[in-house]
């Protein structure tokens, strides 16, 4: 045999020995990837990868990216309705307060209304009696023992102290809301006490209802032993200007010198 017939043989019989190593190595690696597909999907034999695997995979992918989805949605969700609720405030306007281009104005719940009663001299007082003039008015009862007194009591000295020290005169009116108890006689007694002008107001127990609920008075009667009772109120003092409109409304924490300097800024602040 020639030389370069011996050399070729040679070489290509090499070659053909490299190939067959190359695939014994490239063998278990494609058993391994196998393995790793098998072990992903739940396990199946013979070192084979199922046609689904794949698919399986892509599902638990899904799955994951949907537990993520769902709360950032709930949380979107959320945000979006804060946005829209604080926009709603944003656009919400104060009683009395409006948009002066359009001309419309936005009414809150009104407080107050006409009413019929009677005075301590039996004559019929009505809501039109008042009209002109500013009236510090007040719900209570003659026999109440201890804040009902004190009230009027602060009363009394307030509208003294506006007449003394600012001059400006103030109508103080007594609204009863025990009439069963509180006649005209009665009320006239127990105001005289205090001061000789408060007005004293009383009048059917329909009547007297009615002109709590208008102005938004809270009031129940508590029966105690034997025939005697007292009665639960919020003790609300109102300061009326001359249209008969809520100007200020004030609670019990406020003592004479308080509530008067109150009224004074009130009225001074509320335009003729």
């Amino acid at each position: 045999m020639p030389i370069s017939r011996f050399l070729f043989f040679s070489s290509k019989r090499s070659s053909t020995q490299q190939a067959l190593n190359l695939l014994k190595r490239c063998g278990p690696s494609k058993r391994i990837q196998s393995c790793n597909y098998t072990k992903s999907s739940g396990g199946f034999s013979n070192g084979k990868t199922p046609a689904h695997s794949v698919t399986s995979v892509e599902t638990q992918a899904s799955r994951s990216w949907a537990v993520y989805a769902v709360p950032a949605a709930l949380l979107g969700f959320a945000g979006l309705a804060t946005l829209v609720h604080y926009n709603d405030e944003r656009r919400a306007i104060p009683k009395g307060q409006g948009n002066k281009s359009s001309g419309n104005t936005v009414k809150g719940p009104t407080i107050g209304g006409p009413f019929t009663l009677v005075d301590t001299e039996n004559r019929i007082v009505t809501e039109q009696n008042f009209h002109g003039k500013w009236v510090l008015l007040y719900f209570g009862y003659t026999s109440s023992p201890d804040v009902g007194p004190e009230q009027v009591q602060i009363m009394a000295k307030a509208i003294k102290l506006l007449e003394s020290k600012y001059n400006s005169e103030i109508l103080p009116v007594f609204v009863t809301i025990d009439p069963q108890r509180d006649n005209p006689s009665q009320l006239h007694a127990y105001l005289n006490e205090f001061d000789s002008r408060i007005i004293g107001l009383t009048g059917p127990v329909s009547a007297i209802r009615q002109m709590a609920q208008e102005y938004r008075i809270y009031f129940k009667k508590v029966e105690e032993e034997g025939d005697d009772y007292l009665v639960d109120s919020s003790h609300n003092m109102y300061l009326m200007n001359p249209r008969m409109e809520v100007a200020r409304c004030f609670g019990v924490e406020y003592n004479a010198e308080e509530l008067s300097e109150a009224i004074l800024k009130a009225m001074r602040s509320t335009p003729t």
